[in-house]
């Protein structure tokens, strides 16, 4: 694994001791891997919904409704 030294600002600093000091987790890189995991998922939820909106706008329309759109937007978030 790369090791990588950081820095924080004093709130992020305290509210990752609050985070560890609480058990939440054994460690600050393991709470800083966490957030990275879910900001890498939540990345690719916005890029499925760009090219959804991208292949609706160069087609001019799609065939999805409205509710399948959001069905499928609800289903990737909670996978």
């Amino acid at each position: 694994m790369a090791r990588q030294s950081i820095s924080f600002t004093k709130p992020n600093d305290e509210w990752l001791k609050s985070q560890v000091d609480s058990e939440e987790y054994s460690s600050k890189s393991e709470l800083v891997n966490d957030l990275i995991r879910q900001a890498r998922k939540q990345q690719a939820q916005i890029d499925w919904v760009r090219a959804k909106l991208e292949k609706a706008e160069n087609s001019g329309f799609t065939s999805d409704s409205k509710e399948e759109i959001l069905a499928q937007s609800k289903s990737m978030l909670n996978d």
